[in-house]
């Protein structure tokens, strides 16, 4: 495992954000001042909510240390590229989706290491020389905010070059996703059932939780139905890539890299399951 933890998981999360980074424009960034309300709204449900009640549950939740450290990364975890799509089939604010991943994917290098560090610290314990806030820091941003910036630029310098690739770098992203996971379940795969047994039920609840959690908030907060769907979703799809990339890298993987597993497997059946309801019931 040792090519696909150094080179290949940080290549492919680093090809993921420089394909969102290619449909990105500086008015995905502006639009955050045109909607602040609706912005604010759902940064902090994901930001501070989410890791609130990842906290709450796994400080409650009979688990290892290790898989209790594994919830807080994907709960540290921006939202990931194929919540702008759940958004867009769900008939929420696309626009409002996009801004959302793309700011809070370049934060991710200031909230991913301070929430992954303290869950280290209190879940965990034990010597902490080789996972440094800088150090995660600096990882972060190598991998999730500087191919961002970097598409972001090509889509400014030469927008009919990255309009007529993006498309294709999507597709090669669901793919490289695709495989990330498996790997990340190929890893554990001799107590694959059993650690997902542990960590499906606590992942499958944070996320079901959240979700509707977002929606209550965003019904009282935020400025529409539309944009309700887009938090919500936002707050339910989130990065695994980057979050299995995390506990590989910092922690060698193991019993850290299931519930991102976990959660990345339930994650878009439960975001299904709303849309339908959204749509059945025309909720509002």
């Amino acid at each position: 495992m040792g090519i696909v933890t150094d080179v290949v998981l940080p290549i492919a999360l680093a090809f993921i954000m420089l394909s969102l980074g290619l449909g990105l424009t500086f008015r995905d960034f502006a639009r955050v001042a045109k909607q602040p309300r609706d912005f604010f709204v759902g940064a902090v449900s994901q930001v501070v909510v989410l890791p609130a009640v990842a906290f709450g549950l796994v400080s409650i939740w009979p688990l290892a240390p290790e898989l209790a450290l594994g919830v807080m990364i994907i709960a540290a975890a921006p939202g990931g590229v194929t919540s702008n799509l759940l958004t867009a089939f769900g008939r929420g604010d696309v626009a409002l989706s996009i801004s959302l991943t793309a700011v809070l994917s370049l934060l991710s290098v200031v909230t991913v290491p301070f929430i992954v560090v303290f869950s280290y610290t209190h879940f965990v314990g034990g010597d902490l020389e080789d996972v440094s806030v800088a150090g995660t820091a600096l990882g972060v941003f190598l991998i999730v905010a500087l191919p961002v910036l970097i598409g972001l630029a090509v889509r400014r310098l030469a927008e009919g070059f990255a309009t007529r690739v993006q498309p294709t770098a999507r597709r090669i992203s669901g793919l490289l996703f695709v495989l990330v996971l498996a790997a990340a379940i190929y890893q554990e795969h001799e107590n694959a059932l059993e650690y997902m047994g542990q960590s499906g039920p606590v992942t499958a609840v944070l996320n079901v939780v959240m979700m509707a959690l977002a929606y209550v908030l965003a019904r009282f907060l935020a400025s529409g139905p539309r944009q309700r769907i887009a938090i919500s979703i936002e707050c339910g799809v989130q990065n695994g890539t980057l979050a299995i990339a995390v506990a590989t890298l910092l922690f060698g993987g193991g019993l850290a890299v299931v519930p991102a597993a976990t959660y990345s497997l339930i994650m878009f059946g439960s975001a299904l399951i709303f849309i339908a309801l959204l749509r059945r019931h025309a909720i509002d």
